[in-house]
């Protein structure tokens, strides 16, 4: 059954977001994972493609935007899921996706704006017997 990670965040920030999910793809890959961040839009998915080629400063994540996958590069960024679906979802969208039973992991990302569709999806995946995981964080991004 696939795990449900809630990383709670203080900042309320959308950007948060985004430089969170790329610290999450950072470790999952360390740890041999095959991460799909999934967008609500376009221009999210523009936005985490910008934020994986800068965030951290010293570090470049690989990765693949839209529906073209290459087998080599684990990451991939886009609003619809991959054929394969495998590793970690990073869910940026703000709701949850039909899909999501098909990954090892999924990791929600709440801030500010989205407590109210974070408080839902906790719900949803609680209804669905997922095993559910919660997380506060405060200075996360001082460890990066």
């Amino acid at each position: 059954m696939t795990r449900i990670d809630f990383y709670v965040l203080k900042d309320v920030g959308r950007e948060a977001r985004f430089r969170f999910a790329c610290t999450l793809t950072g470790k999952a890959l360390e740890r041999g994972n095959r991460v799909f961040l999934r967008t609500a839009s376009d221009d999210d998915a523009k936005l985490a493609n910008d934020y994986l080629w800068t965030w951290p400063a010293n570090r470049f994540i690989p990765h693949t935007l839209g529906d073209v996958v290459h087998p080599a590069i684990p990451v991939n960024i886009h609003t619809a899921p991959p054929r394969q679906c495998e590793g970690l979802m990073i869910n940026l969208g703000d709701d949850v996706p039909d899909f999501y039973g098909r990954f090892d992991r999924i990791a929600e990302i709440i801030v500010g704006h989205n407590r109210d569709s974070g408080r839902e999806a906790y719900r949803r995946y609680r209804h669905r017997g997922n095993p559910l995981f919660h997380h506060e964080l405060d200075d996360w991004e001082s460890g990066v």
